[in-house]
């Protein structure tokens, strides 16, 4: 098994934090990993992108072009991203945020309306452990545990009151892509 899937958005809005988090999952579960980072110089509001591999093998190369999976949370990285997906793979995107949807036939088209949910749960902040549960439910790449026990690690220690919430946000994307999360 192997995992190509690039997450895009505006920095601020988490995409790092998402490949970090599928990274050290991956990790966890003793597989091959790669996460790629690449943004602009602005601290919010400019762009933002990650690519993440997670695969059984040894994994020949951090850059590609062509991705299993996109993981798009506004409206240019979606534009930028579409033709990027591989026939017979999957796009994830934030509805809340994306006014003209994807339009290719060829591949499976997951809306997530991620941002109005993060606000339904008070806390627009997890918008994208929303988005990366749906991810899990579609792709399941890793386990959901380890899903859980890489943000222990990956938040900082003063927000670890906040794991319970992005536990619940994790299982609410799981049920907005049609698949309740196990755990």
């Amino acid at each position: 098994m192997t995992e190509e899937v690039i997450f895009a958005g505006f920095g601020g809005q988490g995409v790092l934090s998402m490949g970090q988090v599928l990274t050290y999952a991956g990790m966890i579960e003793g597989k091959e990993v790669c996460w790629m980072p690449s943004y602009g110089p602005e601290m919010r509001g400019g762009t933002a992108n990650c690519i993440v591999q997670v695969s059984d093998s040894p994994i020949s190369s951090p850059i590609i072009g062509r991705f299993d999976t996109v993981v798009a949370l506004n409206q240019p990285s979606l534009e930028k991203f579409e033709k990027a997906v591989k026939p017979g793979g999957t796009l994830i995107y934030d509805s809340t945020n994306i006014i003209d949807p994807p339009k290719r036939t060829d591949i499976e088209i997951v809306p997530i309306p991620a941002s109005e949910e993060a606000v339904k749960m008070k806390n627009t902040k997890i918008m994208n452990m929303i988005v990366l549960g749906a991810f899990l439910a579609k792709r399941q790449t890793v386990c959901f545990d380890s899903v859980l026990d890489a943000l222990r690690k990956v938040l900082p220690e003063r927000h670890h009151h906040l794991l319970p919430l992005n536990e619940s946000a994790l299982k609410r994307g799981a049920e907005l892509a049609g698949i309740p999360a196990a755990a």
